[in-house]
C-alpha cells in the first residue's frame, strides 16, 4: 500500500498536467459564466429592498415581498401572466414541430450545394435584430403605406386595415413572426442530430420493405428524442420570460393592442419608466426565475418516470 500511494499520486499529477490544455479552453467561458452569471446574483437583494439611491444599495430598507405584490395585486395580472404562459406554450409546440419537419427535409436533400443555400436562408431570420423585424414588418402593416394594404387589399377592393388599433389580428401575427424568425436556430441542431444517426439503420429498414414515412417514425424520430427533450426543457426554463422585442417593438408599443401583447416583460417595463422602482422589476425577475426553475425540475422529474435514459439530470 506504502509503494502505490506515490505512484496514485504521481499518476493524479501526470494527468493533471495532460489536462492542462483542456482546462485553459475551460477558463475563459468560466471566468465569463462568473463575471456574468453568477457574481450578477448578489443583485437579488434589491428585489426585497425599496431602493433609496442616497443610502445606496445595502443601506436601503427592507420592504420583504412588497415589491412580488406589484406583479399579483395589478388588474392587469391575470392578462399578461395569460398571455406569457400561452404565447410560449404555442411557440414551443409550434416551433418544434416546424423545426423537426423542416430538418427531415432538409435531410432527404442530396445536393450540398443545395444544402449550404437552404441552411443559410433557414438561419438568417434568427440573426436578424428585432428591431430590423420590427420595421420590416411595419412596411407589410403599415396602414398608409403598408404593403398588405397598398399591393393586396386595396387592388382587390377589399377594406384596408388598419392593423396597428385591430388586437384580433395580433396573436396570429406574433406567433408568425416570432416562428419565421426562431424556429431556424432549433432546426439547425435538429439536423445536425439527423446528420449523425447511422445510415445502416435505414439500410435495413429498406430491406425490410419500410418506406420513407416508417423510416421517418420508426428510426428518425426516435433518434431525434434527446434532442427534443433538451431543447424542450430549455424553453420551458423561459416560460415566464418574453422576447421583449416581439411583444414590445413588433406592435409598435400601440395601446389599443395592450390586451393581446402585453407580457410580463413589457409590463414590468413600463412600470419600471413610470414608476422608476428598480425594486419591482427586480422582484419580476427574480420571480420569473424561481418559477422556471421549478418547471424545469418538474419537467425532467416527469421524464425521468418515462423514461430515465432520456431525463436531462
Amino acid at each position: 500500500m506504502k509503494n502505490n500511494a506515490p505512484a496514485s499520486k504521481a499518476a493524479k499529477k501526470a494527468q493533471i498536467l495532460h489536462n492542462i490544455p483542456l482546462y485553459l479552453m475551460f477558463l475563459p467561458g468560466a471566468v465569463y459564466l462568473l463575471i456574468n452569471n453568477y457574481i450578477p446574483m448578489s443583485g437579488l437583494i434589491i428585489a426585497f429592498k425599496q431602493v433609496n439611491w442616497n443610502k445606496g444599495i445595502l443601506k436601503s430598507p427592507w420592504v420583504g415581498f412588497s415589491n412580488f405584490e406589484y406583479l399579483f395585486k395589478t388588474s392587469d395580472a391575470w392578462v399578461i401572466t395569460r398571455n406569457t404562459l400561452g404565447y410560449n406554450l404555442v411557440f414551443i409546440v409550434l416551433g418544434t414541430v416546424l423545426a423537426i419537419a423542416i430538418a427531415i427535409l432538409l435531410n432527404e436533400i442530396r445536393s450540398k450545394q443545395l444544402k449550404k443555400v437552404y441552411q443559410t436562408v433557414i438561419l438568417l431570420p434568427y440573426l436578424i435584430s428585432m428591431v430590423v423585424v420590427s420595421y420590416l414588418v411595419f412596411a407589410m402593416l403599415s396602414s398608409e403605406n403598408g404593403f398588405i394594404n397598398l399591393s393586396i387589399l386595396r387592388p382587390l377592393g377589399l377594406p384596408e386595415t388598419s392593423w396597428y388599433t385591430e388586437p384580433k389580428y395580433w396573436p396570429a401575427i406574433l406567433i408568425i413572426v416570432y416562428t419565421w424568425k426562431s424556429f431556424g436556430y432549433n432546426c439547425i441542431l435538429y439536423y445536425a442530430t439527423l446528420v449523425g444517426i447511422d445510415h445502416g439503420y435505414y439500410e435495413a429498414a429498406v430491406i425490410d420493405g419500410a418506406n420513407r414515412w416508417q423510416q421517418v417514425w420508426n428510426i428518425t424520430l426516435p433518434e431525434l428524442v434527446p434532442t427534443i427533450i433538451t431543447l424542450t426543457l430549455m424553453s420551458i426554463g423561459k416560460i415566464f420570460y418574453s422576447d421583449f422585442g416581439l411583444f414590445y417593438q413588433v406592435p409598435m408599443d400601440s395601446g389599443p393592442l395592450y390586451d393581446v401583447t402585453n407580457t410580463i416583460d413589457t409590463y414590468v417595463y413600463r412600470g419600471l419608466i413610470r414608476l422608476n422602482n428598480v425594486g419591482m422589476s427586480s422582484a419580476a425577475g427574480f420571480y420569473q426565475s424561481i418559477v422556471g426553475f421549478a418547471l424545469v425540475l418538474l419537467a425532467n422529474f416527469t421524464v425521468r418516470k418515462i423514461s430515465k435514459e432520456n431525463a436531462l439530470f
